[in-house]
This record gives C-alpha cells, sequence and structure tokens, in this order.
C-alpha cells in the first residue's frame, strides 16, 4: 500500500476512506462503510481497474440504467429520431431486464443473460439485435460524458431476413383488388422501390415538380436522412397514374373548395391505415404471404435485371450502403433460368464456330 500511485486507506470519523492515483492525477473516495475491511475491497477493485487502463472511479460508479435510459431518450429527442417508438419499446424490455441495476453491473455475462431469456420468450434475433444497439448506444453516450465504461457485447447472427418479391403478374392481380385510393399507392411503391408508410404515403403536391418530371423527398425525411429525386417521367406508367391522380385531385378540389396537399389521399383525407384492405387484396388474389415492402425488394431486383449501374440504382431507391442494397437484388428461379439460356446460346455459338473452322480446315486441305 506505501507503493507510489496505489495508495491507502485511511478513517475519517467512523468511515474508512482509500486514496489513490492514475495517470497523475489523485483521487480520494468514501467506501460510506465504518468497516476497514469494505475500503479495502474497494481500493483492491479500483487497483483492478486501473490494471486494465480503464478507472470508473466514483463518478462512473453511481450510474444507474436508469441514467443510461435517460441518455438515450434524450439524445433521439435532441437529434429528432424517427425511430423514436421503436427505441421507447427496446428500452420497456432492457428495463425489464436491467431496471435496478448500475451500468458497471451491466457486463457481457449478463447481457448474455438477456439474450437467452428473450429468446426463450419467443422474442425473434432482429428485435433483439434492435434492443442491444440501443443499449450500446446509451453506453457510448455516457463513455462520452465520462459516466461509464461501454462493455463487450454479443454478436447476434439474424437470418430471418425476408426473401419476398413481386413478378408483374402478381402485382397487376393484387392492384387489381385493391381499393381505388390504394391502386396509386402501390402503382407508385412497385416502380421506385419507395417506402410506403413513410415516404410515399406523407407526399405532397409540392413535391412534385411537373415541369423537370421529378417527385423529390428533402432531407431529413428519409430513414437515411439523406434527400432523393425520382425522374418520374421516363416511366410512362408512373407518369400516368401521377397525372390521372392530379386530375382527380383538382375536380375533388373544385367540389371541395380548398387544396388538398398529399398526392395520395382517400377523398381528400391522408391515408392512415391500409394493410387490412392489402390483406384482403392479397387473399383474393391469391397471392400469399406478401408485404408492401416486397416492392422495395422488387423494384431493386428490376434495376439489376434492367442492367441500371448500381450506384445510380442505390440513388433511386436510398439505399445508402452496397451491402444492404446487394441484400435486396433477389434472384429469382426465372432469372437463373434466363442466366443459364444465355450461357446456353454462348455454348452452341461457340460450339458452331469451332465446326465451322474444322469444315474450312477440311475442305482447304
Amino acid at each position: 500500500m506505501k507503493q507510489r500511485g496505489l495508495g491507502g486507506v485511511y478513517q475519517r470519523g467512523n468511515v474508512w476512506w482509500i486514496y489513490y492515483s492514475f495517470r497523475g492525477q489523485p483521487y480520494r473516495e468514501s467506501s460510506n462503510s465504518a468497516q476497514r475491511s469494505d475500503a479495502l475491497k474497494l481500493l483492491k477493485r479500483r487497483h483492478a481497474e486501473m490494471g486494465k487502463g480503464q478507472l470508473i472511479g466514483p463518478d462512473m460508479d453511481k450510474t444507474t440504467f436508469e441514467n443510461l435510459a435517460t441518455m438515450i431518450e434524450q439524445d433521439y429527442l435532441v437529434n429528432q429520431r424517427r425511430s423514436l417508438k421503436r427505441m421507447k419499446t427496446s428500452l420497456s424490455a432492457l428495463r425489464d431486464f436491467f431496471g435496478p441495476s448500475y451500468a458497471r453491473d451491466i457486463t457481457l455475462d449478463r447481457l448474455n443473460a438477456y439474450v437467452v431469456a428473450r429468446l426463450d420468450n419467443g422474442v425473434m434475433p432482429a428485435s433483439i439485435r434492435n434492443d442491444l444497439a440501443i443499449l450500446r448506444r446509451a453506453f457510448r453516450l455516457a463513455a462520452r460524458a465520462g459516466k461509464a465504461i461501454v462493455p463487450p457485447f454479443p454478436t447476434l447472427d439474424v437470418h430471418n431476413v425476408r426473401t419476398g418479391f413481386f413478378e408483374r403478374e402478381d402485382f397487376e392481380s393484387v392492384r387489381a383488388h385493391l381499393p381505388e385510393a390504394l391502386q396509386g399507392v402501390m402503382t407508385f411503391a412497385y416502380c421506385t422501390g419507395w417506402r410506403v408508410r413513410s415516404e410515399i404515403l406523407p407526399l405532397q403536391w409540392k413535391q412534385i415538380d411537373w415541369t423537370a418530371g421529378t417527385v423529390r423527398l428533402e432531407p431529413g425525411t428519409t430513414k437515411n436522412d439523406e434527400g432523393r429525386v425520382f425522374p418520374f417521367a421516363v416511366l410512362p406508367e408512373l407518369a400516368d397514374m401521377l397525372k390521372r391522380q392530379w386530375e382527380a385531385t383538382k375536380a375533388l378540389q373544385r367540389t371541395r373548395g380548398r387544396l388538398i396537399a398529399p398526392v395520395f389521399h382517400r377523398n381528400g383525407r391522408p391515408i392512415k391505415d391500409y394493410r387490412g384492405a392489402w390483406d384482403a387484396a392479397c387473399d383474393a388474389a391469391k397471392v400469399v404471404g406478401r408485404i408492401p415492402h416486397d416492392f422495395r425488394r422488387t423494384a431493386v431486383r428490376n434495376l439489376e435485371r434492367a442492367g441500371v449501374p448500381r450506384s445510380v440504382a442505390m440513388k433511386l431507391t436510398g439505399h445508402k450502403t452496397e451491402s444492404v442494397y446487394r441484400r435486396y437484388a433477389i434472384v429469382s428461379e426465372s432469372d437463373l433460368s434466363d442466366g443459364l439460356k444465355r450461357l446456353a446460346t454462348l455454348h452452341d455459338r461457340d460450339a458452331k464456330a469451332v465446326e465451322q473452322s474444322r469444315t474450312v480446315t477440311v475442305l482447304a486441305q
């Protein structure tokens, strides 16, 4: 205890204190106990922390899970993150498990126990991974403020990635069974690959430039917060649908005597819910297990089929990273067959060229 930097213990009144230094900074800390042995245990814990090069110290020792929760909630509010509701859902599950804990007690083994408990309750791995991402973000905010050290987090493999997409025939069949107000919405989704709930339904007429033939999403309104432009005029199907929608909206405006801002609406009112109508249309079309998000995968696959450069396609659909884009670039059995047909044509052409060469050689001889 007399060695330089290791410090020691001393008594102040009935309470035992410890003192030590770390990287030239002296520390004095109460053990909050009248027992000398408790002070020695606290000093030993600080030595172990310093040996790892990470001193938790008295301030970090007091950080609780609720402190972490407050930090992540404030971070979402300050940055106006659109996934606030999803974060609160994860935070509720984390609170049920870690609620009374100090941050220092949330270690790798306890995180693994959380994963096991959630899996036992039938929670999908993707949801658990989101929970861990929220907690990791909270720890990083606390570490930046000098109030916690980020523990190692478990890695969780997720294999439940959806692979659905629409063939043209299936799309037209489902669209035919949808209410008229939703047919334009799903046509837009099929052509663009944009997200229905967060990007298509909130569209307003002021975002459509008829002169340039483009529709625009402003920065901060998309999932990755980047703006996006889609030149709809070069897609006749999309352009015709938007023109019909505009004519119908203008007629309704004249009847109602007021402006109608949303591009897609039900008698002038924004469309809030469509799942009931969607499920009924899929059942009627006998297209089972499809969701509107499948249009996103469909658009990516169609762009790949059309030979659109990947960098351009990513700008059109709003994919920020190529790894995520590749996950959406689904290859169907018909795509594989078409690819092999091209290969068969190449083989046949090469075989005929060789046979022709042999014939010419024989004739020459």
